[in-house]
């Protein structure tokens, strides 16, 4: 910002400019640039290498000094035409080469944002498909930025019991979606030690354990994790610092129950000896569980106030929809909330029929 001030104003346009920055990517090398830098260096730097950064943006600072002179010198005497323009010529081929860094600099953007994209397709195909029969799913999966940090799963552990669960990692871009990857990873290969999956606290304590932020770039993550017993009709669940689930049994208002399945606690990965409980629920058939990231109701509104739980629930407990509700028509209410295209947090929603 400050250098874009400083290049807007025509009095210091001319001033030699040095970014010093520890991000290092392209796309920030290219935001440096396009803000009007001279030149980019990443931290840590070699101060021999600064220095000498240092003295030629002074000699291209004197360059410009010397040419204005000269330019001025050359139009009261018209015959050193000649000089001036070859002055003009030097100009055109540092514009060239100029031109041709920005070309460069464009080609080695393209090739981040198609290996980011082909990354935001691995982080989708490791989703699930739906289910279908008389337990049946659907998915909303909606990352704020090309990849974030939004992830879950269901699947059979054996003919009776289905765990469900969905995480939220802090953060968002790459870092949060590699993490994201490899506990689902874990967590599909149930490659925990010493780890009963159809016990949730269990669960929870082995990942706390494996996946300790001190170890992943200091990211933590919440989650919520059931299992469901289709013989006993059951569900017994854990949760970590996630936004309570919410089961919704009955097909009209008159008999509508709304249970939130969740209790406060911290997230994984912030203390190494943090304990799990389990909690059991009772699954009466034409239920709907909705597990969500708090992207789904987290909405900053346009006037400044801040769209909550309270709200969200108002619109899976809407009376014409209960039980019938497609995640697509929730999705349009929220975005007729927050009033734009993408969100400010990613936003995952998970719907779980017992018919």
């Amino acid at each position: 910002e400050v250098c874009r001030r400083i290049k807007a104003n025509p009095e210091f346009s001319t001033i030699f400019f040095i970014l010093l920055s520890a991000r290092g990517d392209v796309d920030d090398r290219v935001k440096g640039l396009d803000a009007g830098a001279d030149d980019f260096l990443c931290k840590p730097f070699e101060m021999n290498e600064l220095k000498a950064r240092v003295r030629a943006g002074l000699r291209l600072y004197q360059i410009n000094q010397d040419l204005q002179t000269k330019k001025q010198a050359l139009e009261v005497e018209l015959a050193a035409g000649l000089r001036l323009q070859q002055l003009n010529q030097d100009l055109q081929v540092q514009k060239q080469a100029l031109e041709k860094l920005n070309q460069d600099l464009q080609v080695q953007k393209q090739i981040l944002e198609a290996e980011l994209a082909e990354a935001a397709n691995y982080v989708r195909s490791r989703l699930p498909l739906p289910l279908v029969g008389t337990v049946s799913t659907e998915a909303l999966f909606l990352p704020s930025a090309q990849l974030g940090g939004d992830c879950f799963d269901y699947y059979w552990l054996d003919d009776d019991h289905l765990a469900i669960y969905l995480l939220d990692v802090s953060g968002h871009g790459v870092g949060s979606a590699l993490l994201s990857v490899s506990v689902l990873n874990v967590l599909r290969a149930q490659s925990l030690p010493n780890t009963n999956f159809c016990q949730p606290s269990q669960v929870l304590r082995a990942l706390n354990h494996a996946f300790q932020m001190i170890d992943h770039d200091e990211r933590y993550f919440t989650i919520w994790y059931g299992v469901y017993n289709q013989i006993k009709h059951q569900l017994v669940y854990a949760s970590a610092g996630h936004p309570p689930a919410v089961l919704l049994s009955g097909t009209s208002a008159t008999n509508l129950q709304v249970k939130q399945l969740g209790f406060p606690g911290l997230p994984l990965g912030i203390l190494p000896h943090e304990d799990f409980d389990d909690h059991y629920c009772e699954i009466s058939l034409s239920s709907s569980l909705y597990i969500f990231s708090d992207g789904a109701y987290e909405i900053h509104r346009p006037d400044g106030t801040l769209w909550g739980l309270e709200a969200f629930l108002q619109i899976l407990t809407h009376e014409p929809q209960i039980n019938t509700y497609e995640l697509d028509s929730v999705l349009k209410q929220i975005r007729a909330v927050s009033f734009k295209d993408t969100f400010d947090d990613d936003l995952s929603l998970l719907k779980v029929h017992f018919s």
